[in-house]
Order: structure tokens, then sequence, then C-alpha cells
């Protein structure tokens, strides 16, 4: 026995004579975690799991009888715990483990899910032996007859770790899940797991920011100027160099949780005060928010010396957006080709430098004809499983076989695929995010950098104003055909576009009602409307009490600067309150407009989601 402590770190010993080993045991069987146990005793993670090694304390593997006894169980599933006998048995197959997405927020996990069950489809296929690690009971992946193994496990280094010790795979998935998984590739990878796609160092080159920051540098591409800060002064230092308005946001966030636009010093010391927790591990960042951009989703696919873009998604809400929050249309419209090949380019540039094995997806922000990279993720995203459904094209199963090893160039035969978003769709697919604003009335309607939806749904046609109006319908949102409309615009929007919309919606017999500045500018272009005041104007009716009395159909206002998004929170209130639906963009006005004449002039057809992708089948 001295022999054996002698040769353990000087950290661990000196932790034996505090944890002995019937304590330790206690403390696993009470739940205890490892990293638990580290904050107890004052020291890390691995030195709690390497004076469990030594003393031999593993958890092991009960199974969950699926059939009740009542016959044998082909699909039973386990969980771990710290007892005597394991029941989990290994078989003797080629296996791959899936690590799940872990708790969901609601709204947004789905697409994870969506993912890993598409993979374990896949890879049955190929001829392995899936196992999925999830804890999340509400999936379709911890179902007990989608994978052939599965654990109901926290998505933990020390309880993943133990599996894969366990089942000995060939390899773990981490991209399907989402982040949660994602930031267990480094660890897993040190301790000898073989990470099947992008690898750890691929993940942590595009998640660090500095990093990530210096690798568009050296390429050469665009990108918001930006900075990270730990204290208010270096946010401050930074917005000064930058210049407001800046989106600032917390290190290591998932659905954009507490992002937010900033346009002043006051509102910044704001925000810094009430950050909950800034380290030099996790700072603030700091972008330039590029305030009139249009946003745009690029779904891909990359091995090692190839790269498919299998969707261009179109944002038609304002940059600054979430883009789970954001109606997204596939193809893309009114785009030059320059723009489309420049965001090709980058994107199979970035593809090569992070060596992406698998899945990506890069966010970008266009804003007069010039191409800003926003972020990437190396792994699944949201926008996955529409893109697959409207291209007809298996994205999840394609990169799956490039994750096992099969070349990308092979498979672009097998399922002639050239650029999935350049096989001449002849349909449209949109997809609209539903809000749960009726139901939460105080907690706000302003859309921005945090996500707000709670679900999405998606339509398709042959036309865009077609589509669109369907993807109002399936959100439950009505537009109307008769009746008033509001517009409220910014400066910037003061232009032939709003031009066009007002004398579309006057053709459609709609009576139009502005505030001062649009009602000057409509009335000066020959247009007729009625002037009402602001919220924050003395003087009634304003436009809040007219939205209340049930005057108004439909509301269009495109804030722009602190001030107007304020105003447009009470607007937005009251539209919900009132039930009137509202766009806050110029692009979202004009696709309502045809989308409302589309409704007037024509009745809508149903199509299977296979008829509207025949055209793959050829």
């Amino acid at each position: 026995m001295t022999t054996q402590v002698s040769s353990l770190s000087e950290e661990v010993q000196g932790l034996t004579r505090k944890l002995p080993k019937a304590t330790l045991v206690k403390a696993k069987e009470y739940g205890f975690s490892d990293c638990q146990l580290a904050s107890i005793f004052k020291t890390t993670e691995p030195v709690i799991r390497s004076l469990r090694k030594f003393y031999g304390v593993e958890s092991v593997f009960k199974t969950v009888d699926t059939c009740a006894a009542e016959f044998d169980a082909k699909t039973p599933y386990h969980y771990s715990t710290y007892d005597e006998e394991n029941e989990s048995v290994r078989s003797d197959r080629k296996k791959v483990i899936i690590l799940g997405g872990g708790p969901n927020r609601i709204g947004q996990g789905i697409e994870f899910d969506y993912c890993c069950v598409q993979a374990v489809f896949a890879l049955r296929e190929a001829g392995y032996e899936t196992i999925m690690v999830n804890c999340n009971p509400e999936t379709v992946s911890t179902d007990y007859d989608i994978a052939d193994k599965l654990y109901f496990e926290s998505l933990t280094f020390e309880d993943t770790i133990r599996i894969i010790e366990h089942e000995q795979p060939l390899g773990v998935i981490v991209s399907f899940g989402g982040q949660t998984p994602l930031k267990l590739s480094t660890r897993l990878e040190e301790a000898g797991v073989t990470i099947l796609g992008t690898s750890s160092k691929g993940i942590d080159l595009a998640e660090d920011r500095k990093k990530f920051g210096a690798l568009l540098e050296k390429l050469d591409i665009p990108h918001p100027d930006y900075g990270t800060a730990i204290s208010f002064d270096e946010a401050l230092a930074i917005t000064k160099k930058i210049g407001y308005p800046v989106l600032v946001r917390p290190s290591y966030v998932l659905g954009g949780r507490a992002m937010r636009i900033i346009y002043n010093n006051d509102s910044l010391k704001e925000y810094v005060d009430q950050a909950l927790f800034i380290s030099e591990k996790y700072p603030l960042l700091i972008d330039r928010f590029l305030e009139t951009a249009v946003e745009f989703d690029i779904d891909a696919i990359a091995d090692s010396t190839d790269c498919v873009i299998s969707g261009i998604m179109q944002h038609v809400e304002a940059a600054g957006i979430h883009s789970g929050d954001s109606t997204s249309i596939l193809p893309y419209r009114n785009i030059s080709r320059e723009v489309i090949d420049t965001m090709k380019a980058h994107t199979r540039r970035l593809a090569e430098h992070i060596q992406v094995v698998g899945l990506m997806n890069v966010q970008y922000a266009v804003q007069n004809d010039s191409v800003y990279v926003i972020e990437v993720n190396p792994r699944a995203s949201r926008t996955v499983p529409f893109v697959g459904k409207a291209t007809a094209v298996p994205v999840v199963k394609i990169a799956t076989r490039v994750m096992l090893g099969e070349k990308l160039s092979d498979l672009r035969k097998e399922y002639d695929l050239k650029d999935c978003d350049e096989l001449g769709m002849k349909h449209m697919a949109i997809k609209e995010p539903v809000f749960p604003f009726s139901k939460f009335l105080k907690s706000g309607v302003y859309l921005g950098p945090e996500m707000r939806s709670t679900g999405e749904a998606m339509s398709l046609a042959e036309q865009f104003p077609e589509a669109f109006a369907k993807a109002y319908q399936a959100a439950n949102m009505q537009l109307p055909l008769s009746g008033a409309v509001f517009i409220s615009v910014n400066d910037l929007d003061k232009n032939q576009r709003i031009i066009a919309i007002a004398k579309e919606l006057y053709r459609m017999d709609f009576d139009l009602v502005a505030t001062a500045g649009t009602h000057r500018f409509l009335t000066e272009n020959g247009i007729e409307c009625k002037k009402v005041f602001k919220v924050g104007e003395v003087g009634r009716p304003n436009i809040f009490d007219i939205l209340k009395h049930g005057k108004i159909d439909f509301v269009i206002n495109t804030p722009r600067g602190e001030k107007a998004l304020h105003d447009e929170e009470a607007i937005g209130a009251a539209s919900v309150q009132s039930n009137v639906p509202f766009v806050t963009t110029i692009e979202a006005a004009e696709a309502s407009v045809q989308a409302m004449d589309c409704i007037r002039r024509q009745e809508f057809g149903v199509k299977s989601l296979q008829e509207y992708s025949a055209y793959r089948a050829k």
C-alpha cells in the first residue's frame, strides 16, 4: 500500500488523509459528483478522479427493463449508480457513441435531437451499434427503441468518460448535440477518446474569440470590429475604439442569452454592473453592431478536401435579431451573385482552415454589398432540419458518413450533389418562428439578440408570396385583407421602398395611419394618410390608444436607436394584446404586403413534401 501511495501525486497523497475510501464511497452513493467534491475539498476534478481510480471506486450501470419482464427486452436502457453489480453487457460489435443535447430550454434543442436521431439511423445503416447518451426524457433520441443502447446520464466529463471506458467505442460524436457536448471535446480527446468529426482543436479555434479573430485576419476575411473586457473601464475603452452601437454578450452562451444592443455609456455601465459573472476565463464579448445589415445563415458539410454548401438562408428581420427568431427563406431572394459567391468562398476557406469534418454553420452580415463573418459553429445548427426537408437532401446522414471516414467527393456522386442551394429548387421554403407573447404579455415583445421564440413552423409553396402567407398562418397569425395599417419608419427607411409599400396598401383599399415624420414623408410623395401621435408625444389619441380600441389591423414600425426601440416595445405590446400582426423591418413589410395580395387573389393548394422535392429524384 505504501508503494502504491508513493506513486501518486503529492496533491492526491494529501487528499487520501482528508478523504478516506469509505468516506468517498459514501459521498458517491449520496450523489456527490467529482466536481462537487473538488469544490468542497478545494482541489480539482482530475485530482478527485485520480483518487477515486486509486481507491477503485467506480460507478456501475443498472438496466431499466422496457418490457417489465413480460418478455425479453431488445431495447433496454441504463443509468449509473454506485453499487456492486454491473448489468450493462458490452457487445463485441463495432460501436459509436452519440452525445445528445442535455436539458433543453423552451424553444431550442429539438433541432439537436433531430440530428442525433438521424445520425443513429445513418450509423445503423452502416452496420454500427449505436449508443445514445442523454439526460432529457422529452426527446425522440431517448425513446427506448431508437438507439441500440441508451444511457440516461448527465453530459458531464465524469459520467461520459465512464460510459466510454465501459463500452469502448470506435469513436464519439459530439457535434450533433449543440454546445453542451461540444465543450467536452477537449477533455475527452486529452483522455484518449477518438472524436468523430471536427477535432477539439478545430472546435476551439472556432469557439475561442481571439483565435478565431486571428484566423479571420490571416485569411483577410472581413468581420465586425470586436473586443473582450472583464471590467467597465475595459468595455468603455473598446466601445470608444469601435463606436456605438455595440452588441454585448457573455462568453459561452446558447440562444443569445443575456445579449444586448448598447447605444451609450450609461447603458453599458448598467449592463456591466448587472453582469453576474465576468472573469478572464469568461469575459464580455463586445462587437460592433451593423444596424442596417441583412443576415444570412449558411449550412455546409465538409471534409479535409471538400465542402458542400447545403443551404443559404436569408433572414427577413433586421440584423441583431437572434437567428432562431428570424424568418428565414430558402433559397435567397434579391441578392447579387457576387455577394453569394463571396459568402460561399469564405465558407469553404473557413472549413478548410478549421479542418471541419461533418457539419458547420456560418453566420454572415451583408451591409452595402460588403460581407462580414459574424461567427462559425463547427457543429449542427438549428437550421439543419429545415434545410434537409426543404432541399430533400439527407444532410445529417451525409455528414455522419463523412465523420465515419467516407469521402465527400464520393458522396457527391451518390446523392447527385453540387451545391444544394444551386440544385434548382422549384419552390420556396420559409422557416417562421412562433412566439409566446400572447401568453406572457409582460415579458416584452421586441426581438433582439436573445432568443424569444418557443417553436417554429415551415411552409412550402411554388412562389414566395404564397409561402410567406402560409408561414404566417402556420404560426397562428392572420394577415388582414382590409382595414387600417399603421406606418412609422426611421429616417433611413424613408425612401422609395416604403413609398412602394404604402402605394400597394392604398391600391388594396387599406387606410393608412402614420406618425408625424412618416406622415410628412408620405404626403409629400402624394400618398394620403392620417396623422397620429407617438406613444411619448403630448396629445391624444396616440398609436397605443387606437391599437387598444381595435382601429388598426396591421403595424409597420422600423425602430432605430435606443429611444425608438423603447417606443416599439409599447407598440408591440399593444399589438399583441389586440391580436394585431406587426413587423419591424422594411423587408418583412414588403413580404407581408405581397402575402396579403396573394391571399386576396388566389386559393392555396396542398402538396406533400415528397411532391415538392420530386425534382431531386430525377
